[in-house]
């Protein structure tokens, strides 16, 4: 499965995690291509059909990035949005997707070495994992 170039969305909060994402390219900071950014106003946006749709529509992995805990620019974003990846890796389990192809981060928007190490990281383990159930249907 060395070919296997899995296909990765990153919904990012525009203050923080998309911020990040920017000072990474700034500073000329590599990370998986594979990664396709989605900006977002607040990661307590996200909404849990719209992951299970990115899933559906044959993405292999998928996080949402957002602000620092307790630092979220509409109070308590962050948090929703960690509830709402919470309650969709529990849907993913119960339909035999692994969790793991779903997770949630956050860091500040002048973290752009840690966006890229996120990036890296996680596309490593979806590597790992290997293509999703749900591509190609």
């Amino acid at each position: 499965m060395s070919d296997f170039k899995p296909k990765i969305v990153a919904f990012c909060c525009y203050y923080c995690a998309y911020a990040a994402a920017d000072v990474a390219g700034s500073l000329r900071v590599q990370y998986a291509p594979e990664v396709r950014l989605v900006e977002i106003p607040c990661s307590g946006r996200i909404d849990p059909v719209v992951i299970l749709k990115t899933f559906e529509e044959g993405a292999d992995g998928v996080y949402v990035a957002g602000c620092l805990e307790g630092d979220c620019h509409f109070l308590k974003g962050n948090i929703r949005a960690r509830q709402r990846v919470n309650y969709v890796q529990k849907i993913l389990g119960e339909l035999g997707i692994d969790p793991e192809r779903l997770a949630m981060y956050n860091l500040s928007g002048a973290q752009g070495g840690r966006f890229a190490q996120i990036a890296n990281e996680f596309t490593e383990k979806i590597k790992k994992l290997g293509p999703s159930p749900l591509r190609g249907r």
